[in-house]
């Protein structure tokens, strides 16, 4: 008789807790703070969220754009805030995705056996660098000219225009972007906190600068400073390290690299769709609506942000707009986005798509602060996104029941 194969398709070696999370504020300028001074603030944050002490770390894991802040291999000068000298240390680069990249790598080194306890880092300090001549700098001057204006793009927008119309797709918009300062203006620790109303939605559609076609400075995400700090432990030492330990369940990555379509031919699957379909497949969520009850999502626009819904919840038509018009996105609605405000309102490029599992992570204990919703969170869902159209996507359970 043929051996019967898991049916969930996907198992770790050993199970992987995070027990440990640490944010400093975040903010347009930290000049009162170098990189190493604001890295330590965030390091001592997660040891004393996690009740340990250096010496309990066996690896540290090290993330950013040093292209951006134009320091080569910060993570070596970095050593006197962030307390690896004499430990096993990995620098990890993946454009936006790092901090998401950050989280897998610790939770494969622990669940391989490796290390028991290890510290991820993920930063940015904007203001010594130049963002947007770093991105422009990696494109191809020739194939990719239109790319030239660096992480700002129209095409999400006119497309949906195209297939929503004009007046319906601008205000769904721009009715994302206030919920997300709306949400912003509950965490403390976000940059841009605004204090938009719905009554706003036409004068913001109207008057806030043009970027790029209909892209307007109110829908972009900022450029922020800041650190945020994981520490991850194999389920033994997790469940001796806290009571709380928030489990990750399954993660997957997926990117398309440098396939653009710029030739008008049939647009493929997003990775966002992909990397749903997959993680959700393997893990039996046939609804995942009704499975989560948060979904931190690395949103670098209100445009991105509410197309990018349909994708991740394999949602066709114009049904995330509807959730959207309907408030079912809200804090308290059926499923709530971005409690945190999101990239739209912080975003420290090397430390954003880790804030997205390290704020889930909160929700799940229940120590969110101001932003905490009112429902019990057992299930929840982060994602990242980076130049290549590279996706990650995870989930985090508070319980290890599945």
């Amino acid at each position: 008789m043929a051996k019967e194969k898991n049916p969930r398709m996907h198992k770790k070696n050993r199970n992987v807790g995070i027990v440990g999370i640490g944010q400093t504020e975040y903010s347009s300028h930290k000049e009162y703070q170098n990189q190493a001074e604001m890295i330590n603030e965030g390091v001592r944050a997660a040891l004393a969220d996690a009740g340990l002490t250096l010496a309990d770390i066996d690896c540290v894991i090290h993330g950013n754009m040093e292209l951006f802040e134009m320091v080569h291999q910060p993570d070596m000068w970095h050593q006197l805030g962030s307390g690896a000298f004499n430990k096993p240390q990995f620098r990890i680069t993946t454009g936006g995705t790092t901090g998401a990249t950050l989280v897998c790598a610790a939770d494969n080194l622990v669940a391989s056996g490796m290390y028991d306890v290890v510290m991820a880092i993920g930063f940015e300090k904007l203001q010594e660098g130049h963002t947007t001549g770093g991105i422009t700098n990696m494109a191809d001057p020739l194939w990719f000219r239109h790319l030239q204006t660096g992480a700002l793009t129209a095409t999400t927008a006119t497309r949906m225009i195209a297939e929503f119309g004009e007046e319906r797709a601008k205000r769904a918009s721009m009715r994302y972007r206030i919920m997300m300062d709306k949400h912003a203006c509950l965490n403390p620790r976000a940059h841009r906190r605004f204090g938009l109303e719905y009554e706003q939605m036409d004068e913001l559609m109207n008057t806030s600068p043009m970027l790029v076609g209909e892209l307007r400075l109110i829908h972009m995400c900022s450029q922020s400073d800041g650190c945020c700090v994981m520490i991850f432990a194999s389920e033994e030492r997790a469940r001796e390290i806290t009571k709380k330990p928030v489990w990750i369940r399954d993660h997957i990555t997926v990117h398309r690299e440098e396939n653009i379509n710029i030739f008008g031919l049939k647009i493929p699957e997003t990775t966002h769709r992909v990397a749903a379909r997959k993680l959700f497949a393997r893990n039996h969520i046939t609804d995942p609506i009704a499975y989560f009850d948060v979904f931190e999502m690395y949103d670098p626009s209100s445009w991105w942000g509410l197309d990018w819904l349909r994708e991740f919840f394999l949602l066709e038509g114009d049904q995330h707009i509807k959730m959207l018009e309907e408030g079912e996105w809200d804090m308290d609605g059926k499923l709530p986005i971005n409690p945190s405000g999101g990239v739209i309102s912080t975003n420290p490029i090397g430390a954003t798509a880790m804030v997205r599992p390290a704020e889930a992570a909160l929700q799940i204990r229940g120590d969110a602060g101001p932003h905490q919703l009112k429902r019990d969170v057992r299930h929840a869902l982060a994602s990242g996104f980076g130049g290549t159209f590279w996706t990650v996507l995870m989930m985090l359970e508070k319980e290890l029941d599945w």
